[in-house]
């Protein structure tokens, strides 16, 4: 078993450990989701709020583990592996993060998500950098677009900047953790202009190249 299996499946019994652990301490109904002021505005069932995410890990530790599996351009992530592999890690750990912080808020530990969210959502977004960085083109990871998918230029040129763009974006929103009120805002901004800038970029990059040639 590859070192990077063995610390999903140590991801996935924390998940199932803790949950069965706090379950008999979880109220009827759990606070589950918290508006952008950090207020509970969602409640879900024990059974559903201890069990759900646990469950939910396995199911993307096993779409992480066929992606490179059936992706038509599989030898182009051998290439990149194991940055693949630190982001699926770092994906899992966050989703058992959200988990952890749900279940001790309902044990009475109430840590705000204001707080949370910020930190663990920016490092998560400067790792995607760190993959962009790195990306070779294939069908599944990346910034994949009709143009990325048909030119290794352009999709070379638009990771270059996509991986700045989630960067900065990663390190604008931990900084919204000092502004707790408004770190929804520290988040989503920062988030859809790193999403969207780069789909705009590759289009116009393709059509360059497609003049040139």
């Amino acid at each position: 078993m590859k070192k990077t299996q063995i610390i999903i499946l140590l991801i996935i019994l924390m998940s199932f450990a803790v949950s069965i652990f706090f379950y008999p301490q979880m109220p009827n109904e759990m606070a589950s989701h918290w508006n952008a002021q950090g207020e509970v505005d969602g409640y879900i069932s024990r059974l559903y709020g201890v069990l759900l995410m646990p469950f939910f890990l396995i199911g993307l530790a096993l779409l992480f583990a066929i992606i490179p599996k059936i992706d038509p351009l599989k030898e182009n992530i051998e290439k990149f592996r194991k940055y693949f592999d630190g982001f699926i890690i770092l994906f899992l750990a966050f989703m058992f993060l959200i988990h952890s912080q749900i279940i001790l808020w309902n044990y009475g530990i109430e840590i705000s998500p204001n707080i949370v969210m910020p930190i663990a959502i920016g490092f998560l977004f400067f790792y995607v950098g760190i993959l962009c960085e790195n990306a070779k083109r294939n069908w599944f990871i990346g910034i994949r677009t009709p143009w990325t998918l048909s030119s290794e230029n352009v999709w070379n040129k638009t990771h270059k900047i996509g991986a700045k763009l989630f960067k900065i974006a990663g390190i604008v929103t931990i900084i919204g953790v000092f502004f707790q009120s408004y770190s929804i805002f520290f988040i989503l901004i920062p988030t859809l202009f790193a999403a969207f800038y780069p789909i705009v970029y590759s289009y116009f990059e393709y059509q360059k190249e497609k003049k040139g040639n």
